[in-house]
C-alpha cells in the first residue's frame, strides 16, 4: 500500500489543528491545548493548558480572523520555545556553549518567567520584521524596479509584486525544507496530519491505522497561506489602483521621492490591506473546512501540492507523539469539536 494512500474517507471534519515543534507536536482543540515532545532519555513530556473561550466582538466575522491569527502566532512561538526547552535540545546546547553575559544579566534582573516572556516578545517581533522584509519590502522593490525599467502601469506593477511575493515564499519554504533539522520538524508535521486524518475517519488512534493515512490535509496552515498570497495579489492590486486613481499625487510622489512613496504604500498594505486579507482568508478557510466540493478542492489544491515540501513521512515514534497530543485535546462531549 502506498504511503500516500488514504483508504478510508473522512466521516466528519474536526476543528482540532496542530503545529509541528522541535521533537514534538502541539495540538489545539476546542477546550484545551496540548504540547507533547519526546526527550531522548525521559520519554514523552507533555503540557496541557485550558483555552479561554472568546466571546462578543472577538467572534464576529472579519474580526475573529485577526484575533485568531495573532493568538496563533504568540501561541506557536511559546510552544516552540517550550519544545526546545523540554526536548533535550537546550541541554545539549548548554553543554557546548555558555550563556552570554547579556542573557545572564537579563535573567538575573527579570527572573526566569519574565526573561522567557521577553524572549518570546523579541522572537515574535523579529519574526514579523523578517517576514515584512522578505515578503513585502523585497517584492515591492522588485516591482518598483521593473516599473522603472518598463514604465508599466500601476496594475501590472502590483501584479508583478504579487508574483514575486509568491515566488519568494515558495523558494524560501523549499530551501528550508532541505535543511537537516527542518526535515525532522516537517516529519512531525506529517505525523500531525496523518493522525488528524485517522481521527476524522473515526478509526482507532493506533500507530498502524495512522501510518496508512495521507500526510496531506486540506485544512493545513499551508493552504491558508496560499489563500492569503493569492488574495493579497487581487486586493493589493485593486486597492492600490483605486488609491492612485483617487489621489493622483501618489504617482507624483513615486516619481519625486521613491523612498517616501514605498514607506507610505508599505504602511497602507501592512496596517490596512493585510489585516483585511487575513480576515477574508480566515473566513475562506472556515468555509473550505466545512465543505467538500469541486470549488473547495480547487481552492485547497495549491496548498496540498505544497505540502509535498512542508511535510515528510514520519516514523512510528513521531506518530506516537501525535496520537498522544491529539488524545489530550479531545473534548469530553463527542462531536463538540466538529466544524
Amino acid at each position: 500500500m502506498s504511503k500516500e494512500s488514504c483508504p478510508v474517507q473522512e466521516k466528519f471534519k474536526t476543528m482540532i489543528g496542530g503545529q509541528a515543534l522541535i521533537e514534538g507536536i502541539m495540538m489545539r482543540g476546542p477546550e484545551k491545548q496540548a504540547i507533547v515532545v519526546r526527550h531522548p532519555t525521559e520519554g514523552l513530556k507533555q503540557k496541557v493548558e485550558p483555552l479561554k473561550k472568546k466571546t462578543g466582538v472577538l467572534t464576529w466575522p472579519l474580526i475573529r480572523g485577526i484575533v485568531n491569527f495573532g493568538g496563533s502566532m504568540i501561541s506557536g512561538v511559546k510552544s516552540l520555545m517550550w519544545s526546545a526547552e523540554n526536548s533535550g535540545m537546550e541541554e545539549e546546547e548548554a553543554e557546548n556553549t555558555e550563556p552570554s553575559k547579556v542573557d545572564q544579566w537579563l535573567e538575573k534582573k527579570l527572573g526566569s518567567e519574565k526573561f522567557m516572556s521577553v524572549l518570546i516578545t523579541i522572537s515574535v517581533i523579529l519574526g514579523m520584521g523578517f517576514s515584512v522584509l522578505l515578503f513585502f519590502l523585497l517584492p515591492m522593490e522588485l516591482g518598483n524596479l521593473l516599473q522603472r525599467l518598463t514604465n508599466c502601469g500601476v496594475v501590472v506593477q502590483h501584479l508583478l509584486e504579487g508574483l514575486f511575493r509568491i515566488l519568494i515564499f515558495l523558494g524560501y519554504m523549499i530551501l528550508i525544507s532541505r535543511l537537516k533539522d527542518m526535515k525532522r520538524v516537517f516529519s512531525y508535521h506529517g505525523a500531525e496530519h496523518k493522525t488528524i486524518r485517522c481521527y476524522e475517519a473515526r478509526l482507532p488512534l493506533t500507530v498502524e491505522n495512522v501510518r496508512t493515512m495521507t500526510r496531506k490535509h486540506p485544512r493545513c496552515g499551508t493552504s491558508f497561506l496560499f489563500v492569503v498570497m493569492a488574495l493579497s495579489i487581487f486586493l493589493f492590486t485593486v486597492l492600490s489602483a483605486v488609491l492612485n486613481a483617487v489621489f493622483p499625487g501618489l504617482r507624483e510622489l513615486q516619481q519625486s521621492s521613491r523612498v517616501l512613496y514605498n514607506l507610505l504604500m508599505m504602511a497602507l498594505k501592512l496596517l490596512v490591506m493585510l489585516p483585511l486579507v487575513v480576515s477574508i482568508s480566515y473566513e475562506i478557510n472556515r468555509f473550505v473546512g466545512r465543505h467538500d466540493n469541486a470549488f473547495t478542492r480547487f481552492l485547497t489544491a495549491p496548498g496540498l501540492w505544497f505540502q509535498n515540501f512542508t511535510t515528510n513521512e514520519p516514523d512510528d515514534s513521531m506518530i506516537e507523539v501525535a496520537i498522544r497530543a491529539l488524545e489530550l485535546v479531545l473534548p469530553e462531549q463527542e462531536g463538540a469539536d466538529q466544524w
